[in-house]
Order: structure tokens, then sequence, then C-alpha cells
């Protein structure tokens, strides 16, 4: 249990997952990556997902609850996604390290409806379990170094929960160091 949170074996509650949470999910245990027990869920009041609201409604710190967003860019009409991970203390160095690491020229938040629309998940709930093969996720170092974080499930009526380290054995996960500056506004 993480602050007021009521935790149960994710694997074992797909209604509290969006369709391609639960599907990452089932191929990353079954690949023997992360033990089922060690990704939890709880429910939680979908008008609170955002994280400010969460945090103070569920008594979690926001040192220990991750945002995912996702950034797009383009290099020579190619369009590039990625998800970067950042605590909710920080922000995501977008136009600096992402770009960087997207090579290209500028980068920017996806909108709303295109990030729902290429995750399947809903907005305030994406997380990196589950979005579209070949994206990398970008995990900030200070993500990865919790000994449990908070982040969505996909939907906006349940969070994850899962040591920090798990992260970096995400299909396309990349621990970054510095991805992450001061400042919790991702928008």
């Amino acid at each position: 249990m993480l602050g007021k949170l009521a935790t149960v074996v994710a694997i074992d509650h797909p209604e509290l997952l969006a369709p391609p949470v639960v599907g990452a999910l089932v191929a990353w245990v079954a690949d023997a990556s992360i033990g089922a027990d060690d990704v939890l869920v709880a429910p939680i009041d979908p008008d609170l997902a955002d994280t400010a609201a969460f945090c103070a409604a569920y008594d979690v710190a926001p040192e220990v609850s991750a945002n995912c967003v996702v950034v797009v860019g383009k290099r020579e009409g190619e369009v590039r996604y990625a998800a970067c991970l950042v605590l909710a203390t920080t922000r995501a160095d977008v136009n600096g390290v992402v770009r960087r690491h997207l090579d290209v020229r500028k980068a920017s938040f996806a909108p709303m409806t295109q990030a729902v629309e290429l995750t399947g998940m809903e907005y305030g709930g994406i997380t990196p379990l589950g979005l579209p093969a070949g994206w990398p996720i970008l995990v900030d170092a200070a993500v990865a170094t919790t000994s449990s974080v908070v982040i969505g499930s996909g939907v906006r009526h349940s969070k994850i929960v899962l040591p920090g380290k798990a992260l970096a054995w995400l299909p396309g996960a990349v621990i970054v160091d510095g991805l992450a500056a001061p400042g919790g506004d991702h928008r």
C-alpha cells in the first residue's frame, strides 16, 4: 500500500487497465522481465486522476508519482514519437534532451487527440506500458531509482504502482540522465 491506495495485482484486474496496457503487461510477465506480483493497480476517482489532485487526495508524494507525456517531432518529413516519463516534481526537457534524442529540429507535446488516438489510452492516464511498437520510452534516471513509483494505467480510474527499476526493462526503454528539469508543469 502506498499512501491511501488500495492496490491489487494488476494482471488479475484487467478491468482497471486500458486494453493496450493489459496486452503489454501479459507479455512482460510472460517473458519473465517482471513478476506478476511486482505490478500493482489501484482504483481511483477518475476526477482525481490529474497529478496534483491525485497526490493530495491519495496521500502520495509527488516524488514517487511519475507523468508520462507523448512528444512528437519531424525530420525530413518523418514524424517521430517518444514517451517521456518524469517525476511529478519535474518537467521533461522537450526542446533539449528529447529533441536531441529524437534527432529532430523541434519537439513538442503531441496534441491530446493525437496522443489518445495513437496510444489507445485516455488522456490523463497515458502510461509507458502498451505504447506503439518502435516508440522510444525515455525514462528519467530519477524515476528509475524510486523503490516504488505511481504511473498511469491507460485509464483515468486507476493508477499502477511498480518498482522504478522495472521501467528500464520495458521494450524500447532508455534511462536518460537529465531528461527532467525542475518544475512540474507538463502542459
